[in-house]
C-alpha cells in the first residue's frame, strides 16, 4: 500500500529528503506522495522514513492503493533498475 499525505500537513519539509525513492514532492498546498514511487521504504528500511520523521502524523496508508509486501518489493526492484 502506498502512503499518502493528508491536509493536516504543515509543510515542515522534513519528509521529502527522507524518501529514498524520491516519491515526495511539494504540491500546490501540501506535500504529495507519488504512489507509483512509494514502496513504504520496502527495500531500504524497516519502516517508512517519512512517517518516522513527521511531527504531525499526517502520513497514513492510502486505502485506494492497497499493495502487499511482495508487490512493494517488486515495485522497489523495478525502481532500482530504472535508477
Amino acid at each position: 500500500m502506498a502512503l499518502m499525505i493528508t491536509d493536516e500537513c504543515i509543510n515542515c519539509d522534513v519528509c521529502e529528503p527522507e524518501c529514498p525513492n524520491n516519491a515526495i514532492s511539494p504540491g500546490d498546498e501540501i506535500y504529495e506522495i507519488n504512489p507509483d514511487r512509494c514502496t513504504e521504504c520496502v527495500g531500504h528500511f524497516d519502516e517508512p522514513q517519512c512517517v518516522a520523521v513527521c511531527p504531525v502524523d499526517c502520513i497514513p496508508k492510502d486505502p485506494d492503493r492497497v499493495e502487499s509486501p511482495d508487490q512493494l518489493q517488486l515495485k522497489y526492484e523495478k525502481l532500482m533498475v530504472e535508477a
